[in-house]
């Protein structure tokens, strides 16, 4: 073997990622979603991650869950929403398989300023060194300003979808690349980039 391909070989491979918002852009918007029943898996998103993994994506969700620290959900209902979640995207496509979800209980009202809430980025480089991912090449898609705003802050390309939020919460005055209909809709774009 030549040095040039043994060189090539022992490069670290960097992966792309779609990070994703939970509410309001995988499953539909719930104020403060505390029941595992309240949970619904908005229609094709199951189908479009599983068409992002064979596409060699990562998909990992970053969604700030305040109803934590505001004593409406415990760490344990938020691990078992989590669970069920992960379940019915497998359920509704075997390919639809999420490689991380991150999120952040706090809400500095009700006990901390954090590194982790949305728009800081602490999540999203908690998910770069864990799977080695490029953030320039990666995509955050969101229903918020606070998601473009971590997005953009993280390098990441910010893409707002139509649901949940719609981008009306008026938090920040970021400006994503694209806008789009819904999670499914953004995914077809990120797929022909």
């Amino acid at each position: 073997m030549s040095p040039k391909k043994r060189s090539l070989g022992l490069r670290t491979r960097e992966n792309k990622a779609v990070f994703m918002d939970r509410d309001g852009v995988i499953i539909k918007e719930v104020n403060y979603l505390s029941r595992v029943e309240d949970m619904t898996v908005i229609p094709g998103v199951a189908d479009a991650i599983a068409k992002l993994r064979e596409a060699g994506f990562k998909a990992i969700i970053i969604s700030n869950q305040s109803a934590v620290a505001r004593g409406l959900l415990s760490l344990s209902g938020l691990k078992e929403i989590t669970r069920v979640l992960r379940a019915d995207l497998l359920k509704q496509n075997l390919a639809a398989k999420l490689d991380a979800v991150y999120y952040c209980p706090h809400h500095p009202d009700f006990d901390k300023s954090c590194a982790c809430r949305k728009p800081e980025i602490g999540l999203i480089l908690k998910a770069q060194k864990k799977f080695n991912i490029d953030l320039k090449s990666s995509y955050f898609i969101g229903d918020s300003s606070v998601d473009i705003f971590a997005a953009r802050r993280a390098g990441c390309i910010p893409l707002l979808v139509r649901t949940g939020k719609a981008g009306k919460d008026g938090l920040y005055h970021e400006k994503p690349q694209k806008t789009f209909k819904s999670f499914p809709e953004a995914v077809s774009w990120v797929l022909r980039q």
